[in-house]
């Protein structure tokens, strides 16, 4: 006789007892290590967690409550909302979802992935109807979950990959190429970067290799780089600068990967008499109101983050079901040629 599922999931998502049959344990003893109940052996907690990684198996904590109905959550995994990129995006969505039935769920991850991993299979115990997050890398077991779901997944501010179902956003390391050719044409060839560790930051990632390609096409490349140790701020900006200009003073042109940093910049050149842009060209990335309300405008390129929020949470309410073939939207980016370069 065929096993009778769990109406609220999908054919193809694990259940308890495949969890326990893995595990080698019956599915009360599995059912504890989930509910984290009653004294149990730790080799077989490790098994049965082992278990849950390796099937994707996610527990519902709705059922009795909400799996009667269909869920009108969405649950939304950001890197930070210090930074003010983010609340634009979630202005976005909460603009898309304001006439509607559905309410966000907020997470953040502080760009680690194994804290969206960890956030993601809470969220997910609640049976959303999507799940919206930033950027298309996730560890194995959170790509997993994503591939598996009944749910939609949107996922936001980068296009250059395989999404798992809608991709909205744009391509970071064209961005990155678009910012050199812009720069060579302006006439610049001592090219400096300052920066924060970038390697936990795969859009920052892209857009850095981008730059090198434009670079490397025009017979050029970084004279100069300069890793400030912490996160990034219009503090590491300035400091970043400085150490840079103090290592290799001919630098005509320094490109930082965000608005905050490069503003730490105009700051230290500001304080050191040297003249913007004339002396020295400052860009950032991302458009920031800020930026644009200096007496020199920043140099930089927007990211088009509202209309990225907005446009990912339109789409998920088209459907509920999710379709065979992935959507990739292109939300674009603007150069802004500002005053610093």
């Amino acid at each position: 006789m065929p096993r009778k599922r769990n109406a609220h999931r999908s054919p193809d998502m694990p259940t308890l007892a495949d969890v326990a049959r893995l595990a080698r344990v019956s599915e009360i003893t599995a059912s504890r290590v989930v509910r984290a109940q009653g004294p149990i052996a730790e080799a077989t907690r490790l098994r049965v967690l082992s278990a849950i990684a390796e099937l994707g198996y996610i527990p519902n904590r709705a059922a009795g409550s909400l799996a009667s109905a269909e869920s009108t959550l969405m649950s939304v995994l950001l890197p930070s909302l210090s930074n003010i990129v983010f609340p634009d995006v979630l202005r976005g969505i909460h603009t898309a979802l304001t006439e509607t039935a559905f309410q966000p769920v907020i997470g953040v991850t502080d760009y680690d992935p194994l804290v969206e991993e960890r956030i993601l299979v809470s969220f997910l115990a609640w049976q959303p109807a999507a799940v919206i997050l930033a950027g298309l890398h996730h560890t194995p077991t959170a790509r997993r979950h994503l591939e598996h779901g009944r749910f939609r997944v949107a996922e936001l501010m980068d296009i250059d990959g395989e999404p798992v179902d809608i991709a909205v956003g744009m391509s970071h390391r064209q961005a990155g190429y678009e910012t050199g050719k812009h720069l060579i044409k302006r006439g610049y060839r001592r090219f400096g970067y300052a920066r924060h560790n970038i390697s936990t930051d795969d859009r920052a990632s892209a857009r850095y290799e981008g730059l090198c390609l434009a670079l490397k096409e025009g017979g050029l490349s970084l004279i100069a780089e300069h890793c400030y140790p912490g996160a990034s701020s219009t503090k590491a900006g300035r400091e970043a600068l400085q150490i840079l200009l103090a290592a290799t003073p001919g630098l005509d042109v320094v490109v930082f990967p965000n608005d905050d940093m490069a503003m730490g910049g105009i700051f230290h050149c500001m304080h050191a008499g040297i003249a913007v842009k004339e002396k020295l060209g400052i860009f950032g990335f991302n458009g920031l109101d800020i930026g644009q309300a200096m007496p020199m405008p920043l140099s930089t390129i927007l990211s088009k983050r509202f209309l990225i929020g907005k446009t990912a949470a339109e789409k998920l309410l088209e459907s509920r079901e999710r379709p065979a073939g992935k959507t990739i939207i292109d939300t674009g980016f603007d150069i802004i040629e500002g005053a610093t370069a």
